[in-house]
């Protein structure tokens, strides 16, 4: 995978195999001159899923941070370099491997940035432990299902749950540059020409791992999918939401309304203007000032 510089690779043992992860720790990340001070918060970064997802996804964000706080970006089970297991992947799976992520890298309760799916998934895992979550700041947060729809039942979700086909699907659509190039520029981008080639090579390299297939599918049938809506007003955790304004399958509208139903704990909503699924991706700066402010204000509530 690609990664930034100054990047150390580490990896802990879950109950569905090992998960890897990085950390910013060497240089510049590191000055042995310079005195640490107190303990670093950590920082969390969570990718979402789609043909290729892995830590990359956040890799031209979280370095921006690495000075002044710990920073985790993991792999998620069945992506990455993480384990592949053959499974058909269901959401509790993710929702059990941060929880037990978590608690292996974590003495105190983290701030946890999440994407998409991922960030919806994040907050039933701070819904089911509450006392592992300081903060949570989440891009797109979408059960993908939200307010009665049904994502499984659109065209290809089904095509892609015939045995055998799907498997041919996944190599001939989604595992090669062509099936990666075509899911930016028509999920996650808004503005196609920011989609620049290591992007691409970067999806690609770890939608080629060995059984990756197994996640991806998971996900395109619609497995990993629910409704949001049904356990959004339960989150106890501070909570901040960046939506890409222009994300084409899960628009901004329907981001207000889930924020709508706890706006005890979602104490935050920034749109972002020219950016679809992972603004952090195709906008890194803008969401890095955005998550300035996220931290500063939460800091400022805790302080």
């Amino acid at each position: 995978m690609i990664e930034p510089i100054g990047v150390e690779r580490n990896s802990v043992v879950t109950s569905l195999g090992t998960m890897v992860y990085y950390s910013p720790t060497k240089a510049p990340w590191v000055d042995e001159k310079v005195p640490r001070g107190k303990e670093k918060l950590t920082l969390i970064f969570l990718h979402g899923f789609g043909g290729g997802s892995s830590a990359y996804e956040w890799s031209k964000v979280y370095p921006a941070f690495a000075w002044d706080y710990r920073i985790l970006a993991p792999d998620l089970i069945g992506w990455g370099r993480s384990e592949h297991p053959e499974r058909n992947y269901q959401h509790q799976d993710y929702i059990d491997t941060i929880i037990e992520f978590i608690e292996k890298t974590c003495e105190q309760p983290p701030i946890v940035i999440a994407s998409s799916l991922v960030a919806a998934i994040t907050i039933r895992a701070a819904i089911a432990r509450p006392d592992l979550f300081q903060n949570l700041i989440l891009s797109t947060p979408t059960g993908l299902s939200d307010f009665g729809e049904d994502y499984s039942k659109n065209f290809f979700a089904q095509m892609v749950s015939v045995p055998v086909l799907d498997k041919f699907i996944y190599s001939v659509g989604i595992a090669n540059s062509a099936g990666i190039q075509n899911f930016l520029e028509n999920r996650q981008f808004a503005n196609p020409d920011l989609l620049f080639p290591e992007i691409t090579e970067a999806y690609l390299e770890s939608a080629t791992q060995s059984n990756a297939e197994y996640a991806a599918l998971s996900f395109v049938r619609g497995d990993l999918c629910f409704d949001l809506s049904k356990y959004i007003s339960q989150l106890t955790t501070p909570t901040a939401i960046l939506w890409g304004k222009e994300a084409r399958f899960t628009t901004s509208e329907v981001g207000k309304r889930l924020a709508a139903l706890n706006p005890d704990a979602i104490q935050l909503f920034q749109e972002i203007e020219g950016a679809g699924l992972t603004p952090h991706l195709e906008l890194p700066a803008v969401t890095i000032g955005i998550l300035c402010k996220f931290l500063a204000f939460f800091a400022k509530k805790t302080s």
